[in-house]
Parts: C-alpha cells; structure tokens; sequence
C-alpha cells in the first residue's frame, strides 16, 4: 500500500514499515509511534510506523549539485520585505516578524534526499536533525531548534533568536530583544496548555555554537494540564513563535501576503509516541513534493532595530554552510 522507501530517522531513532497516514490530531492520542510533520501554515502529515529501531540513519551517495539556487525574493525586494516591516512597527501594527524567503535547485538526477541528509549528519551535525519520506513529502532537516520536548506532563520549548558568526563573541541588543519577545510569545502559547503557574524561563540567553555561526537561545517549561490532547496543543502553540512573531496573528498576516505558502519549512518535524514526543522547528530544512525540486528556506528576525541590508546578509549567512553541503551556487 505504501511505498517501501517511506521512513523517519531523529536521534537514533529509526521508524520503518508505514501502515497509516492522517492529518487527524486525535489519532495522536492512541500511544502507538508516529512521524510528524505540520506545515508552517498547518497543513499536517502524521505517519504511524510500526516497526522502531535504534539505529544510525543507513547511509546513501548524493551527487552534488552544480548550478545556480534561485531564490523566491531578490536581495533588493528582500529588502523591499524588511523595510516595510519596519513601517508596520513603527505604526504600532507588530513588533517582530520573521522574514523569509526559499531557495529551489533542480534535483539533477539525485533520486531521493537520503544522500543528503546522510551528507547533513556529516558535515553539520545538529541535534534535531531528521529525515522523513512518507508518500511524495521527503524532507532533510539538520534544525538546531527544539520546538517541544515532552516527557509525560513535561514539556519545554527552546525557541532560538539572534545569529551572530562563528568568530562573534556578544549578541548585541537587537539580538537579546528579539529573543525576549519571542520567550514571552512562548510563555503565553504554553500558558494555554499548562497548569497555572506552571510555566517558567528556565535558562535565558544561552550561547549555543553551531557550524559556521552561534545562536541565542532559551528555554521555556511547564506542566502540561491533565487529560489534555495532542490536537488541544498543536492549536495553542502552531506555527512556531520563533519564525513567525509577535504577536503572532499579526505577524502570520504579514507573512501570508509577502511570501505565499512556506510548505514544511518553518512548520514541525519530529515524532510523538504516547505522552513523549521530540519536535523540531523546521528550519535549516531541504524538501521535495514530489516535482523534482529541491527547496530550502532561510529568514532572520525583524525588529525595529534591524538593518535592511545586514537581514539579507544574516539569510545568506544562515544558508551558505548547509547550501555548499547540497551543491550548488547560493
């Protein structure tokens, strides 16, 4: 029913033999192990697996890529993007959106990202790295960023703000501001889903390295409510605060009129398995559905503060390691 080639890999953990794909959240609920993946914009895959291992993803060849990567938005209309952002906050109609924008590059003959992300494990080894192909969605993400953790009624969120470069030392104030907007968005998101009081920072402005740059990151917990679901959370807490903003209805707004439809990328990738679960945002993320193109998606945070131009070259920045990783010219 399903084609062979369907699997997860995050962390070890290695999910094979798919016998059912839904987009409903209540089947989360029924403790059996599922891959997940909802779209920055909502739409979700959740894949039931029945056969779990522990195991290193099975290794595979990538061909390199060789031409140019075309990008969604120029340097001077990302620009453009920028600066009118800023002009909504300085009228009052938002405080922080992340701006995005997507690359795509013709496949040339590669036959499925298993090669690439075997590539990614190599050269930029990442926590929340996963691999997913369930039907024609195949996605390689090497992610930094914890969305949720659960364990039981635990559960913590770890969004990530501010990039400086590998050889940068300080996050200037632009970075810390940025990074609080979006730990209190997340205190707020899991409030609705957390037992009163519950909710804490529990580690504020840690430097966490990564290759080729460091990022801001903080940590955010709390006690989930009794009896809730899986579909009660996803609706409290999706898209993620950190690539999308605050508040967060404002920011999707601008965000849904300045770059279409974001697909995985910036969504949730990651797995549930009864009441734990490990759940990326999407980011530093490659995919295909099933056309032959390779896409990959990089942004950086706006605020008042920002400086047009250096916002472009944070996305550049952000894409450059993992773009010369799939070939190709960025």
């Amino acid at each position: 029913m399903f084609s062979q080639g369907s699997q997860m890999w995050m962390g070890g953990t290695h999910a094979t033999n798919l016998i059912e794909v839904t987009d409903d959240a209540s089947r989360l609920d029924d403790g059996s192990f599922w891959a997940v993946s909802i779209s920055f914009e909502g739409k979700a895959t959740f894949a039931r697996f029945a056969d779990i291992a522990h195991s290193d993803f099975p290794s595979a060849s990538w061909k390199p890529l060789d031409a140019q990567w075309i990008s969604s938005q120029s340097q001077s209309q990302y620009i453009s993007y920028v600066s009118a952002i800023r002009h909504i906050i300085a009228a009052g109609g938002v405080y922080q959106v992340n701006a995005c924008r997507q690359l795509r590059h013709d496949l040339q003959g590669n036959p499925s990202l298993t090669g690439l992300f075997s590539e990614l494990l190599k050269g930029n080894p990442a926590e929340f790295a996963c691999y997913l192909k369930v039907d024609d969605l195949e996605i390689a993400s090497a992610s930094p960023e914890r969305f949720l953790s659960r364990n039981g009624s635990g559960i913590l969120t770890s969004p990530i703000k501010g990039t400086i470069t590998q050889n940068e030392d300080v996050f200037g104030d632009k970075d810390k501001a940025e990074n609080l907007m979006i730990v209190d968005l997340m205190r707020n998101d899991l409030g609705r889903i957390c037992e009163t009081g519950s909710v804490e920072v529990s580690e504020l402005f840690r430097h966490e390295k990564h290759p080729g740059i460091t990022h801001l990151v903080s940590d955010v917990s709390g006690k989930l409510r009794e009896g809730i679901s899986w579909n009660e959370i996803f609706a409290a807490v999706m898209a993620p605060g950190s690539v999308s903003g605050a508040p967060k209805s404002s920011a999707l707004s601008i965000i849904g009129e300045n770059e279409g439809v974001r697909g995985p990328y910036c969504g949730t990738l990651g797995w549930i398995h009864g009441d734990r679960a490990e759940l990326s945002v999407a980011i530093r993320t490659f995919w295909t559905t099933g056309d032959s193109v390779l896409r990959y998606g990089t942004g950086a945070g706006i605020t008042w503060g920002s400086d047009p131009a250096a916002e472009w070259e944070e996305t550049q920045l952000k894409a450059r390691h993992l773009i010369s990783i799939a070939g190709g010219e960025l």
